[in-house]
């Protein structure tokens, strides 16, 4: 597991780099003729082809796709306390973080009389996807629900998967979460469907689905391969692939925090990719005999070692922390670590991440859960240019134009010769117009 890619005594280029790292990622356009058949048939037959695929995919029709109230009630009611605790806590800071980093409308006076103000409106509604499979995710509800919330979005609505095991409902604790949040609209279809029937809606059913504007979450390929097909039907956060992990680490770093950072990341997905930069040949020996020893106690041993295994996993080696940067900069990670000397100041510098946690004690894990920050985030290296969720998902930014006469006249001239030098004479004649005789 974790092969070495020896990059010391070279100075790669960043496509060099682009080209060497490790990277596994998955092929959206080989499922695409898979998904088509399954978009097109919930955009023509909505519920009812939700529901067919429900039954074919999930082995399961539930009695609605809306999930009933008491159902959802009964979920919150038999969760054990302890969960809902540490639900609530992980609620409490990841709403703390959220409204406090919401924007506000900000007003500039460009000319006596003339003012542009941004102004920031929430998406009317939205649809958030909580995957099922491999695990239970109550915490990506929290994660899509609160900064929703606190944007101002006025209707939501979660759709995670049916499960045989539950009646053909959604996991206990996935509707749970959302009952702890206030959402009372949850769907019971997953998969491409839901995408689908979120984009479309089936308003002339009895349950009257309203179709949303946006959808965020996670999912696997066929998950994302809806959204992909549904983006010009609604707005959607990103197309996430594999959860990954880099950790950018030196000889202070301790190899058995580590290793178990890299494992941790591992368990969510055979896909899934841990990457170690370091300049310490000695701890990346150390940190490869610590996982082949650690990795085999825990619940998800097998895949694990798939993930670790697999190309999208390994160890870079490093002449510096100069260098180390720049790979992690290149590698742009959804999640990245910093285990250095001066961990603030080195994580400082970083400029492409998702997601950035500094020292020995501010693992993934408490980001993934109660750190107060989002745990979805760009993959597969878009955090060069994208970010994680946020308020700021949900919000669009507009600008409001208020310029009186005297405003308006004075900057006159400039927008007519502009008209002019684009061939455009019309707009400047607009201007015109308002205060001669054309």
């Amino acid at each position: 597991m974790l092969d070495v890619t020896d990059l010391r005594g070279t100075t790669p280029t960043v496509s060099q780099l682009r080209r060497a790292l490790p990277r596994g990622g998955t092929d959206i356009d080989s499922v695409l003729p898979t998904v088509k058949p399954v978009v097109d048939a919930v955009k023509q037959r909505g519920a009812d082809a939700a529901q067919d695929y429900s039954e074919q995919f999930d082995k399961i029709r539930p009695t609605s796709i809306r999930v009933p109230a008491e159902i959802i009630d009964q979920a919150a009611a038999s969760l054990d306390e302890t969960v809902i605790e540490a639900l609530n806590e992980a609620i409490a800071r990841v709403r703390a973080v959220h409204s406090a980093t919401r924007p506000t409308d900000t007003s500039v006076t460009v000319a006596s009389g003339g003012v542009v103000t941004e102004k920031f409106i929430p998406v009317g509604r939205v649809g958030l996807y909580v995957p099922g499979g491999n695990a239970v995710y109550p915490s990506s509800v929290i994660m899509n629900v609160v900064p929703a919330q606190e944007a101002g979005v006025g209707s939501l609505v979660v759709a995670s998967p049916p499960q045989a095991d539950h009646g053909g409902w959604p996991h206990p604790t996935i509707l749970a979460a959302a009952k702890l949040l206030g959402v009372d609209e949850v769907w019971a279809v997953g998969g491409a469907q839901a995408v689908a029937l979120m984009a479309y809606g089936d308003e002339d059913c009895a349950e009257n689905l309203v179709p949303v504007d946006m959808i965020t979450g996670p999912g696997n390929i066929f998950v994302t391969a809806a959204k992909r097909l549904c983006r010009s039907v609604v707005g959607i956060d990103s197309e996430a692939g594999p959860t990954e992990i880099a950790i950018l680490a030196d000889h202070t770093a301790d190899p058995v925090c580590v290793a178990y950072d890299l494992i941790s990341q591992a368990e969510h997905d055979v896909l899934a990719a841990s990457v170690l930069v370091t300049d310490s040949e000695e701890l990346a020996n150390r940190v490869r005999d610590e996982v082949a020893q650690r990795y085999q106690v825990t619940l998800n041993a097998d895949r694990v070692k798939q993930a670790l295994s697999g190309p999208q996993s390994g160890i870079v080696l490093v002449d510096d922390i100069e260098q180390g940067l720049r790979v992690v900069d290149a590698y742009a990670a959804e999640h990245l670590e910093i285990h250095t000397a001066n961990a603030a100041a080195v994580a400082d510098r970083v400029t492409c991440a998702g997601a950035i946690f500094v020292g020995n004690y501010a693992p993934v894990p408490l980001g993934d859960y109660a750190a107060g920050s989002n745990h979805v985030l760009p993959t597969s290296g878009s955090a060069r240019y994208s970010s994680g969720l946020s308020t700021h998902t949900f919000l669009k930014a507009v600008h409001v134009i208020s310029y009186d006469e005297a405003a308006l006249k004075d900057i006159a001239d400039t927008v007519v010769t502009l008209a002019d030098a684009e061939a455009l004479p019309a707009h400047g004649e607009a201007i015109r117009a308002r205060f001669e005789t054309l």
